[in-house]
């Protein structure tokens, strides 16, 4: 027998070694940990934003590039962070996901300035990129058999969702009791607890996975330019438009030619993909803009607290889990299109609702009102990403996955951009001018949503 052989047979009795000692449970709960720690600070620094701008002196710009730093670098990476995870290995590039993170939280809490915040907070996005699809395949490698994967990634994906119901209130409750900067420190002994139950998970073994450099490097320069030309304006905002236009041609051009494209453009041509992408698109600026809106209003408008407005976004959040099994179930039972119109006809009513809310209205009124477009995304999402995953081959799920989360990030972040710019020539004009954008697109959506082809999401 040879040297080699020796050494795979031993490498492979370590490994199940590894595996027969390792929990479950503690996997999980090191993937549920990071997974929530990113989604959460997707949304944590919105109520925050106007104790940052007193402390760190910023104009509403600047505040817009704290929160699409991060989202940017999220959406932009997540092209291709499934394909380095899967060539690392899912416990390598999740610990190292996690370390940078963690330590990027510790970077924008302590930042002494706005451009240090920035900057980290693209550090942060970053790896937040690298530990979604990490923490996932994590849960894959910890459940082999599918009943309890199935359920193991619904307890993972809960997670995400308590992170988003918590986002507001936790911003709110920690700037208030401490200070901004504590919606990044509580990070850190997150972060750590993840890291010490990575060490009972099992090596991921590394697979082969082409990377699409060129395609991620122009997408990352289209989508930083395009929302930099939206937030700056002015002639400097003009140049960046302008380079926004030349990479996103140079992507096209290069994702036609790649054996192995970040964005195979071919996934378009199905009708299913292109609607279940423009409904999370719509989904996405109705939510995080929405959010940031209200966050600003609550504030800055009518005088509230950092807690205060938190808690105003609670009715809005603390149903969107319970929402989500339920649009599961109607899906699962009349197929993916009829909670989607449910979904985003109830949005477009809420946000409608919404364009009543000026400086007198009450903010427990402007609470109940948040209400319904929440429960309208959160009706309108699992159905869409199941018509998603139905239009692609099993072989390409996770980069279907990959394109479609992105796409949402994308949209949420050039909302906050936009709903930034509206809001900055006049508040209440500007925000009733954001959800009006909001309600056209998800009408748009909803319309071309009663063309999808059976038998998408159908049981």
């Amino acid at each position: 027998m040879s040297t080699n052989q020796t050494m795979t047979k031993a490498q492979a009795g370590r490994a199940k070694r590894q595996l027969r000692s390792a929990s479950p449970a503690l996997t999980l709960t090191a993937a549920l940990l990071g997974f929530a720690i990113i989604t959460l600070d997707a949304s944590v620094v919105n109520v925050a934003l106007p104790a940052i701008g007193t402390e760190l002196k910023s104009g509403l710009s600047g505040l817009q590039w704290v929160v699409d730093a991060y989202t940017l670098a999220f959406a932009a990476l997540m092209l291709s962070t499934g394909a380095f995870a899967d060539r690392a290995g899912a416990s390598r590039a999740f610990g190292a996901g996690i370390a940078v993170f963690t330590l990027a939280s510790a970077a924008c809490g302590g930042a002494p300035n706005l451009a240090m915040l920035i900057g980290a907070r693209v550090v942060q996005g970053a790896a937040a990129a690298v530990v979604l699809p990490a923490s996932l395949a994590l849960v894959r490698q910890a459940y082999p058999d599918a009943a309890r994967r199935a359920r193991a990634v619904a307890v993972w994906a809960a997670g995400g969702s308590v992170a988003v119901a918590l986002g507001p209130v936790a911003g709110g409750a920690l700037t208030t009791a401490w200070d901004w900067r504590w919606i990044f420190f509580v990070n850190l002994p997150v972060g750590a607890l993840a890291l010490l139950l990575l060490l009972r998970t099992p090596r991921s073994q590394s697979q082969p996975a082409p990377l699409d450099v060129p395609g991620q490097l122009t997408a990352v320069v289209a989508l930083a330019a395009l929302t930099f030309a939206v937030i700056e304006g002015g002639t400097t905002g003009l140049v960046a438009l302008a380079v926004a236009i030349l990479a996103g041609v140079a992507f096209k051009w290069i994702e036609t030619r790649q054996a192995h494209p970040v964005v195979p453009l071919g996934l378009f041509r199905s009708r299913n993909v292109r609607v279940a992408v423009a409904a999370g698109a719509a989904c996405s600026v109705a939510f995080y803009g929405v959010v940031f809106l209200f966050s600003l209003f609550f504030q800055q408008v009518q005088g509230r607290s950092a807690l205060s407005a938190g808690l105003m976004f609670l009715p809005m959040t603390g149903l969107i889990s319970v929402t989500n099994i339920l649009s599961g179930k109607l899906a699962g039972r009349y197929g993916a299109r009829l909670p989607m119109l449910l979904g985003q006809w109830l949005a477009v009513a809420g946000l409608l609702l919404l364009l009543s809310v000026d400086t007198s209205t009450p903010s427990a009124a402007v609470a109940v009102l948040l209400v319904p477009t929440a429960l309208g995304c959160a009706l309108t999402v699992p159905p869409l990403t199941a018509t998603m995953m139905e239009a692609v081959p099993p072989e390409r799920a996770g980069l279907a996955a990959g394109v479609l989360n992105s796409a949402r990030q994308v949209a949420g972040g050039l909302a906050i951009a936009v709903f930034g710019a509206l809001v900055g020539r006049g508040f209440e004009a500007g925000m009733r001018w954001g959800l009006a954008v909001s309600a056209v697109l998800f009408t748009t959506t909803a319309v071309a949503t009663l063309r999808l082809r059976r038998p998408a999401g159908s049981s």
